[in-house]
């Protein structure tokens, strides 16, 4: 009792204790160790101890140890046991140099590494690596046999493009980090590994561009994966939660994405990207608010077509947040405001509704958030079909049975269609939607802008890894705003974002011609 009190004032952490306590060293003994990791590994029959020896008369025994499914059986039968088993290593060849001889003279294989600590080895083996054991020897030799299968690489269905590349993200973060050397063919582009989660032990990558990033940028990341203290990563949110600058803010200052284009793209303006190995959502900081109207295909069409899209997305999040609360505002508190007209329409529509215009707004709103996560965790085939039917089916039958007014229908309907045209910021378009509606029903158009005024003050003081959140919104400089609202011309766009790209931002690749044409 004393001792762990002593253990919790001093900060030593009771997990790391109990690990030390019960780690073991690697003997010389072929069968001590082989006991050791029968030990770790008891009761799993999944873990294959292959004994073997080399020719004689000078005999070495060894022995291999895998986890079945996991390894490329024919990288072990064919590059590692036919080597060994069918040559003859001489007694004269002393220890000390046996394992340098098995790595250069007998086993064929492109990643080899020695190592005498039992946490590395039991991570290796579960990884899809080989461990070969040599009698006589307190060290032993990780072989790359990764070979577990994959889902093939396909277009994401949440980021579907009529122009464009059409791979995306899988779940080996190996074929990933591929996926973006095709893109990046550079040796600026660097994959940094480490591992998160204490017994996952999750593999995770911070990819960018050497010569683009802001080291300031790095650096915050880097310590912040530092002080990650969790057993499991699972998915890539987990970290995502745990590094985000404004956790409580339903803003996301993190960005994610299943497209290689997307993330070459963020990375040659200097972001850093995180790839987390299960997972084939990739994550890039900073992240900025204008990010959630810009699309990867908006660079693939005609600028002008492309500007028009994105001016679509900047209206379809006025829509779908003010909508509703404009609506509330005029039929409750500014009737004046509307045309004789459309409020005797408006009027007559409500007859016999028993419920005030916010509760009528409220249940819809609720009834259509319902239908779309219905629709998403349906099977495919059916999903679809079940949200239009049924949004069409109670929209219908609500009316005639007037318990909502028709009006009320077509706000809720283009309030939640507004919101598909940015669907990846549906966390914040509800509060935005929820907060206004709620100063709405008290004040009017007063509340409304009362809201305004409260979520661009959010907006403004929020920060991802150091960089303004809002960054060149409202900006007056011409080099700045054209590509945001917009997206200008690649012949106009000559610079990367400056706060994010400190060190080349040049987008041509004959900077000093770039310099000497903007001094003249």
């Amino acid at each position: 009792m004393f001792r762990i009190l002593k253990d919790l004032l001093t900060g030593k952490n009771v997990k790391e204790q109990k690990h030390e306590t019960n780690k073991k060293q690697l003997s010389k003994s072929l069968e001590e160790n082989i006991s050791i990791f029968k030990e770790i590994f008891d009761n799993d029959n999944t873990i294959i101890f292959r004994n073997l020896e080399t020719q004689k008369p000078d005999s070495i025994n060894c022995s291999l140890i895998f986890v079945d499914g996991m390894i490329d059986k024919e990288i072990v039968n064919e590059n590692i046991l036919l080597p060994i088993m069918n040559n003859t290593i001489s007694k004269d060849i002393d220890n000390s140099n046996l394992l340098d001889f098995l790595i250069k003279k007998i086993i064929i294989s492109d990643d080899i590494k020695k190592s005498t600590d039992i946490d590395e080895i039991v991570g290796s083996i579960v990884y899809g690596d080989t461990i070969l054991i040599v009698d006589g020897l307190d060290e032993v030799l990780i072989l790359n046999t990764k070979g577990w299968s994959f889902r093939s690489i396909n277009e994401p269905s949440s980021e579907l493009v009529v122009r464009g590349p059409r791979e995306g993200f899988i779940e080996s973060i190996l074929v990933n980090t591929s996926l973006i050397r095709r893109k990046i063919r550079n040796s600026g582009l660097k994959f940094e590994f480490k591992e998160i989660g204490a017994r996952t032990k999750t593999k995770v990558s911070l990819c960018y561009v050497d010569n683009l990033v802001n080291k300031k940028v790095l650096e915050e990341l880097k310590s912040r994966l530092d002080k990650i203290d969790i057993d499991s990563i699972l998915e890539s949110n987990y970290i995502e939660e745990l590094i985000c600058d404004s956790p409580f803010s339903p803003f996301e200052t993190i960005g994610y994405t299943e497209r290689p284009d997307v993330v070459a793209g963020k990375l040659l303006e200097g972001r850093v990207a995180i790839l987390v190995d299960g997972t084939p959502v990739v994550l890039t900081v900073p992240f900025l608010f204008i990010e959630y109207f810009q699309s990867n295909q908006d660079y693939y069409n005609f600028y002008f077509f492309a500007s028009f899209n994105r001016l679509l997305r900047y209206i379809a999040f006025f829509f779908t947040t003010s909508i509703p609360a404009i609506y509330l505002s005029l039929v409750t508190f500014h009737q004046e405001m509307l045309p004789t007209p459309l409020l005797l329409s408006i009027s007559s529509a409500r007859d016999s509704v028993p419920f005030p215009t916010i509760l009528e707004i409220l249940i819809m709103l609720l009834i259509f958030d319902i239908l779309r996560e219905g629709g998403i965790r349906l099977p495919e085939p059916v999903g679809a079909a079940i949200s239009i039917v049924g949004a069409l089916v109670i929209g219908e039958a609500a009316v005639a049975a007037k318990i909502v007014s028709a009006p009320i229908v077509i706000v809720i309907s283009l309030t939640g269609i507004s919101a598909f045209l940015i669907y990846q910021m549906k966390g914040g378009i509800i509060f935005a939607r929820f907060i206004l509606l709620f100063f709405s029903s008290f004040l009017g158009l007063y509340g409304y802008m009362f809201g305004i005024i409260g979520l661009f003050i959010h907006l403004m003081s929020m920060r991802s890894f150091g960089i303004p959140y809002m960054l060149n919104v409202g900006a007056l400089n011409k080099q700045d705003v054209k590509d945001t609202t917009v997206r200008a011309p690649w012949w106009y766009m000559d610079y990367r974002p400056k706060l994010i790209s400190k060190v080349d931002s040049i987008r041509e690749s004959n900077t000093a011609n770039k310099k000497d044409k903007d001094n003249s």
